[in-house]
């Protein structure tokens, strides 16, 4: 693994100015973007699969190649654990990773668009035990801030979709958005840094920033009972 990956630069040296304006907005006004048909056929076709399956079900957000997918099927074996991109390059090279490394049956790698995946798997009463949120998403531009998920209008999507959370990031202002934003929902959390050397890392992402000596930050909400997670 090169150790050649740059710290997060922004102007932002904690959370936006304007996060929870935002975080209050989008938790009283429901997002209204229609929903793409290409989305809405791949969630329906994962639907039909996983119709009448009992067991518990864990989002990897946003997976990748799905070599996390891979990690959280091993760690959750009694769960359907399913991993959400939209890039059909990157869950195909992961698909042929999985298939050599005879991926476990309990992973499945969807291509979706996951603003779309968040809302639909909410709408049709979808309840996972864990969301895990892994690298990178911070977009740390100030002027992009609706485009990191605490201050995206998909929030309340996300979090109806219920279960304990886990968020990692190599940005601690990230992270502090993320409390901010729970916070704001009234839900309990906990940062903490990650130790570099605990564990295999979860993603390619952390063993790139682990191997580029970043601090790595972990926030953690464990499941609200209110939200129907299971």
């Amino acid at each position: 693994m090169f150790a050649n990956s740059r710290p997060v630069a922004s102007p932002q040296s904690g959370p936006h100015a304007r996060l929870a304006e935002l975080v209050r907005r989008h938790l009283q006004h429901p997002f209204r973007r229609p929903v793409g048909a290409p989305s809405q056929r791949a969630f329906d076709t994962l639907a039909a699969a996983l119709a009448g399956d009992p067991r518990p079900r864990v989002l990897d957000a946003g997976c990748g190649t799905g070599a996390s997918t891979l990690q959280l099927a091993r760690r959750h074996a009694d769960a359907v654990v399913i991993g959400v991109d939209k890039s059909a390059l990157r869950l195909a090279t992961g698909q042929r990773a999985l298939d050599a490394a005879g991926a476990p049956a309990n992973a499945r790698l969807l291509r979706c668009d996951l603003v779309d995946f968040w809302r639909l798997a909410a709408a049709a009463g979808w309840r996972f035990t864990t969301q895990y949120l892994l690298y990178p998403n911070p977009w740390p531009k100030p002027e992009h801030v609706q485009r990191r998920w605490p201050a995206h209008p998909v929030l309340p999507a996300l979090l109806a979709c219920g279960g304990a959370l886990e968020l990692r990031t190599n940005w601690k202002v990230y992270a502090e958005e993320w409390r901010v934003a729970l916070s704001l929902a009234g839900r309990s959390w906990h940062i903490d840094c990650l130790d570099a050397q605990a564990g295999d890392a979860l993603s390619p992402f952390e063993a790139k920033y682990r191997a580029s000596a970043h601090v790595l930050w972990r926030v953690r909400a464990p499941d609200d009972p209110e939200s129907g997670g299971s």
